[in-house]
């Protein structure tokens, strides 16, 4: 096994102070109960970074039951690999027990496996249970050196020490961190074939934290970039979400459109690249970076409106002719392959029909009144302030729904449901009868 290079507390520029008080607390509980514990991650890349990590998440030596015991506000989750989620309020640590890369089945382990599913399957179906669902390979613990060569890039794969502020580097990453490269652990044709995701997050992590990509993975992402239509499309459907959030949506897609990536993932979005599609994710962006300390909570209809604005009716919301055909286009295609969940699209159809109710004619006091207490109402206000023509609007609307009164109040109330009742059969020395229409028949008590 070799040793990571230990980078003192002396040579680089992270401090313990910028790092959350409840992930020191559970570090040095575990590191206390001789468990090897550290701060993983996309969390120490971005505070040598000189930026302000989303999350701070944990690696570590202790197998989830082991963390379990340790902690009372511990949650395990996952079923590929066990997860523990430690809570502290609002907010939750995640803490992985250090993973190991397996190498590809060989056809005698994956004849192997799959004798061992049918046999399972076959014992199931006499014993009339559930067969159980196993990954062996996907559950593998390992050590520190495993889980960080099993990384994608070495910049995501440095290890921080609260115990004495070191950073330990089995692969590199600091030289990296300093020259800002994104460049893979071992090879990328390889590591893409692995996980052809790992392409776009390699586009991605380039363009939000402006990092340079190595040569060799950029001739590795041209080569293998239509590999990314065998990922989980719910997968990429999250990734463009996330891209979306980002605060860098319009450099990212560019840049995925540059490397060819973007008309494998969403062909529609490629053909576009007009200046609508900019005009639409250089606002979104604008909207983010205006909340950089505490980010708002953007739903995905919004962010898929975002994205396909410049391609659908929903460009120009007001005029009804152009809200109606939105609610009989299927907007499940407007990504391409990829499966917007029904909920979006019907979160995006109502905010579409409040922005155009917004924004458009003058509205009586009852009319006001309604509006305020649909659902979607606070999400079409989102909606006017990024992609408007008068954000603020919004801030009046929300004036006006700060005087309305609670919704609670004024909506109708539900009904009360009667019981229905049950019909009973003839009574004893009273004539006999058909049975009741919903073929109830008298109990023989």
């Amino acid at each position: 096994m070799a040793a990571p290079t230990s980078i003192a507390r002396s040579e680089h520029n992270l401090s313990s102070r910028n790092i959350d008080g409840d992930a020191l607390k559970v570090i040095r509980r575990l590191q206390q109960n001789e468990f090897e514990t550290y701060l993983v991650g996309g969390g120490v890349r971005d505070l040598l970074l000189e930026r302000r990590p989303k999350d701070f998440d944990l690696g570590t030596s202790a197998h989830p039951n082991q963390i379990k015991k340790l902690f009372r506000n511990c949650w395990i989750i996952g079923r590929r690999f066990r997860l523990a989620h430690i809570k502290f309020g609002a907010k939750t640590l995640e803490v992985a027990t250090f993973r190991k890369k397996v190498p590809p089945e060989t056809d005698t382990e994956r004849k192997a496996r799959e004798a061992e599913s049918a046999a399972r399957r076959e014992a199931a179906s006499r014993d009339g249970t559930k067969p159980r669902r196993i990954i062996p390979r996907d559950n593998t613990f390992g050590t520190a050196e495993e889980d960080a060569f099993r990384r994608d890039f070495t910049i995501n794969a440095l290890f921080y020490d609260a115990s004495n502020r070191s950073i330990l580097d089995y692969v590199g990453g600091m030289e990296d961190i300093r020259s800002r490269t994104i460049r893979s652990i071992g090879d990328p044709n390889e590591r893409f074939l692995e996980d052809p995701v790992r392409m776009l997050r390699a586009v991605v992590l380039a363009a939000r934290l402006d990092l340079s990509i190595d040569p060799a993975v950029s001739a590795a992402i041209r080569k293998h970039r239509g590999e990314i239509v065998h990922s989980s499309p719910a997968r990429l459907v999250e990734e463009l979400y996330k891209v979306a959030r980002s605060g860098s949506s319009e450099r990212i897609v560019r840049d995925l459109s540059d490397t060819g990536l973007l008309r494998h993932i969403a062909p529609e979005l490629d053909r576009t690249r007009s200046d609508a599609l900019w005009r639409s994710l250089g606002a979104l962006d604008r909207y983010r970076r205006r909340f950089d300390d505490s980010p708002p909570s953007l739903c995905n209809a919004v962010l898929l409106g975002s994205l396909v604005s410049s391609f659908t009716v929903i460009e120009r919301p007001r005029r009804r002719a152009a809200r109606e055909p939105l609610s009989k286009r299927p907007l499940e295609v407007a990504l391409g392959v990829l499966p917007v969940a029904r909920r979006d699209v019907e979160r995006l159809r109502q905010i579409v029909d409040l922005h155009g109710r917004l924004t458009g004619a003058p509205l009586s006091p009852r009319a006001k009144r309604t509006l305020t207490h649909r659902s979607a109402f606070a999400d079409a206000l989102t909606w006017i302030e990024i992609h408007g023509d008068n954000p603020e609007l919004a801030e009046q609307w929300r004036a006006e729904a700060a005087t309305q009164p609670d919704a609670l109040d004024d909506a109708p109330r539900p009904r009360k449901r009667r019981r229905r009742r049950r019909r009973r059969g003839p009574r004893s020395g009273e004539g006999g009868g058909e049975p009741s229409a919903g073929g109830e028949t008298p109990s023989d008590g």
